[in-house]
């Protein structure tokens, strides 16, 4: 299974966001720090609005954040809500070809078997630990220090 390069930047949205801890993020910045157009992003925003993964914050000093902690986001969350089909072979689809062999076919049985062990290793990840994983995750990205976060000179 192949997934599509909208999951790969929601997830990366996701992270920015995660990076920024609670901050709102502006998707000319997100663009910026991947390479990718800003349309492109916001063409993926939308279903994770809908999905409340992200919120907006509309105006001049707009832009977008987590919809809830990264901790309680999985990566099942996002491959459910950016990923049109599962199928993994033909039989899996519901306008399929009659097969013969559909109620007893080990194959369509491996294969579902396989599609939920995905899911489940999914689910055990979370957007935080993602993020975690890099020490200097907002340096990779481009995003700034906090001011409270920068050494006091005294």
């Amino acid at each position: 299974m192949r997934l599509t390069r909208q999951t790969n930047y929601a997830m990366r949205i996701l992270m920015y966001c995660a990076a920024n801890d609670g901050r709102l993020s502006r998707i000319p910045e997100i663009a910026s720090a991947y390479s990718v157009s800003e349309l492109f992003l916001f063409k993926i925003l939308q279903p994770l609005v809908e999905a409340k993964l992200v919120e907006t914050v509309r105006g001049r000093n707009g832009g977008v954040r987590l919809g809830r902690p990264a901790d309680q986001i999985t990566l099942f969350d996002v491959v459910r809500v950016t990923e049109e089909n599962f199928a993994m072979a033909e039989c899996f689809e519901n306008d399929a070809a009659e097969c013969p062999l559909v109620d007893s076919c080990a194959l369509n049985s491996a294969l579902r078997e396989a599609l939920n062990a995905f899911f489940e290793v999914l689910m055990r990840h979370s957007i935080a630990d993602l993020v975690a994983r890099k020490a200097d995750m907002r340096g990779l990205l481009g995003i700034p220090m906090p001011l409270e976060a920068l050494p006091q000179a005294g």
